[in-house]
């Protein structure tokens, strides 16, 4: 089996689309159906859909304990309630997502960061949308007021709680937390750690 070669990485392109028609728009969502061409045969053609997302800014926040700050939140499509970290939709045309970020750890768990770090940028799901999760690292935590944000349906039920990195970690390894961004945020910080690139 030949090995990857040490350059690896993704390409971005686009193979010819010979047609694409909207089948529903909602809030900041599109679905799309694409009509692709496979390069070099002109003949073969198939379709795909493609859910158009602006994307999302998630918060690996990390106290001085070596605990994140995780939310429970239920989430209706995978029917459940799920560990996740504090995160929004980069729904403001033209914003950082960095901004985003910020903004999200204040409205949703009430805190600030005094020192921002890039953890990744993961495409949630490059089969099926555009979708870019943009994690990154708060250290340097402190109490903030969400203003007058008003958290809201599903939002209005979250709980917060405070886990200590290698739980979580663990957590992830056997299954029992299953949601892709954090457990991508976590494992991204947990190598980093470990290669002493923090």
């Amino acid at each position: 089996m030949p090995e990857a070669a040490s350059g690896l990485q993704d390409e971005h392109l686009s193979w010819p689309v010979v047609g694409s028609r909207e089948l529903h728009r909602e809030w900041v969502l599109v679905l799309r159906e694409d009509e692709v061409q496979r390069p070099g045969h002109p003949e073969e053609t198939f379709p795909r859909l493609v859910l158009e997302h602006p994307g999302a800014a998630l918060v690996l926040a990390v106290d001085d304990q070596q605990r994140v700050c995780c939310i429970l939140q239920y989430r209706h499509a995978a029917g459940g309630v799920f560990v996740e970290l504090p995160a929004g939709i980069c729904d403001q045309e033209g914003e950082d997502p960095r901004v985003t970020a910020e903004r999200e750890l204040r409205e949703e768990v009430e805190l600030q960061a005094e020192h921002w770090r890039h953890l990744v940028t993961l495409y949630a799901s490059a089969g099926t949308t555009d979708e870019l999760h943009h994690v990154y690292l708060a250290t340097g935590l402190s109490p903030a007021d969400r203003g007058d944000f008003e958290l809201h349906a599903e939002e209005a039920e979250i709980e917060q709680v405070w886990v200590p990195v290698e739980e979580l970690v663990e957590a992830v390894l056997d299954g029992r937390v299953q949601e892709g961004p954090i457990a991508s945020a976590v494992l991204t910080y947990d190598a980093l750690r470990q290669r002493g690139r923090l």
